[in-house]
């Protein structure tokens, strides 16, 4: 049993900071049992400061993720549609289009159409691949956010000159002359006219497969892939906006420029990534909401263990409680007493959880190149929270040492 201070004894009341007091003196007294029950409270606020900072870089990584495939991007693209009998060509987007949507829509900074060829190119060594041949504007490098990792991309020089020039994706240079650099001024022949290799691209960000770039895609002027067509048989139209703020209203005005100029029964899809960037915010703060609610029982669980250790404080020290009660000692003041012993065991806990859970973002953001975000405001919400389950949990405890009889508890041994 820890001892009395000469203040406890000496005063029938005691003032609020004379309780704390006491309760650190019993703190100290009791550091093993008591840093034992803390320790479920480091462990769960740390775990809130960190399940908040892994579900902001999560957030963060997606969307940035997601804006560097272009959140100023707008693509459209026919979607096909009832075609009438003796008129059953497909109703296609073409240049006129691309230049009407120019003039009508304010904010296009740069544009560029995509005119799909499928050939069977030989590329060297008696060997033939299948690739996917993009014609597209000189443009198409700005609005797709392409990266050009060795040469260059063709101008509006080449494209006026109709020059037989290409870029190919990186991995395909890679896989066929083991680096980029090694691919540039490669002859590859495509429909029997020699193209020159003089660039490589890839995307800023790995779309798998799922946009019109696929692993073996070659870009070639628009002007030069109509060589190979009857029909300009444009796939896509793509536009880039000179602010993300723009991009809801020009989706909307873009549409309205394209279908009078078709077949009304032709249907055309006109889309940007403003929703997938709505979508994958929301998906990420209710993923956040979840792992706080997992912290929470965490912190709940710790309150459990502190309000158990408390109980079984509070029978250990039936004697020093009778002697209280009996030099004037009030049920308030028993109360307050180990009530204040385990709101301090949560705030300690609490504040040593709070600087783990802050220590590991720190440290990442010092070691490596990669700025964690950090939330200050979940630190003040693990502190607070702490120090209500400490509340909550030291009542049950608190009014049990305030109920017991002073006579019987001198008498217990």
């Amino acid at each position: 049993m820890p001892a009395l201070s000469t203040r406890a004894l000496a005063r029938p009341r005691m003032a609020v900071g004379e309780i704390v007091s006491f309760a650190y003196d019993t703190f100290c007294s009791n550091k093993v049992r008591f840093a034992l029950t803390a320790l479920g409270m480091v462990i769960g606020t740390a775990s809130l400061i960190l399940v908040v900072t892994i579900g902001m870089t999560g957030r963060q990584y997606a969307l940035g993720q997601i804006e560097a495939i272009g959140t100023n991007e707008i693509w459209a693209e026919y979607q096909g549609g009832t075609e009438r009998i003796g008129n059953s060509t497909p109703d296609l987007l073409t240049m006129g289009d691309l230049e009407a949507i120019r003039s009508d829509v304010p904010g296009i900074v740069a544009a560029s159409p995509v005119l799909q060829l499928n050939d069977r190119v030989a590329v060297g060594n008696g060997k033939e691949r299948d690739l996917v041949i993009l014609g597209v504007s000189p443009e198409y490098v700005n609005v797709r956010d392409l990266v050009v990792p060795a040469g260059r991309f063709f101008d509006q020089e080449d494209s006026l000159a109709h020059n037989k020039v290409a870029l190919m994706i990186d991995r395909l240079a890679v896989q066929l002359y083991g680096s980029s650099q090694a691919a540039i001024g490669k002859v590859l022949k495509l429909s029997g006219l020699p193209f020159t290799v003089i660039g490589t691209f890839k995307e800023r960000v790995e779309t798998f497969g799922q946009t019109e770039i696929v692993d073996n895609t070659i870009l070639i002027p628009y002007s030069v892939s109509l060589y190979f067509t009857e029909t300009p048989t444009i796939k896509m139209l793509y536009f880039s906006m000179a602010d993300s703020a723009m991009v809801p209203a020009a989706t909307t005005e873009i549409k309205r420029v394209i279908q009078p100029r078709h077949r009304s029964e032709s249907v055309y899809n006109v889309s940007n990534l403003t929703a997938v960037l709505s979508m994958m915010n929301r998906i990420a703060i209710g993923l956040t909401w979840v792992l706080l609610l997992v912290s929470t029982v965490t912190l709940i669980v710790s309150g459990i263990g502190i309000m158990n250790i408390m109980l079984a404080t509070v029978t250990s020290r039936t004697r020093e409680i009778g002697i209280r009660k009996a030099v004037g000692a009030t049920n308030a003041e028993i109360r307050l007493q180990f009530l204040a012993e385990a709101i301090l065991i949560s705030f300690i806990g609490g504040i040593i959880g709070i600087i783990v859970g802050l220590a590991i973002p720190y440290s990442a953001r010092f070691l490596t190149n990669y700025r964690i975000p950090i939330s200050g405001l979940s630190a003040i919400i693990a502190i607070v929270v702490s120090s209500v389950v400490g509340i909550i949990f030291g009542t049950v405890p608190a009014a049990r040492a305030a109920q017991m009889d002073p006579v019987e508890s001198l008498r217990y041994e």
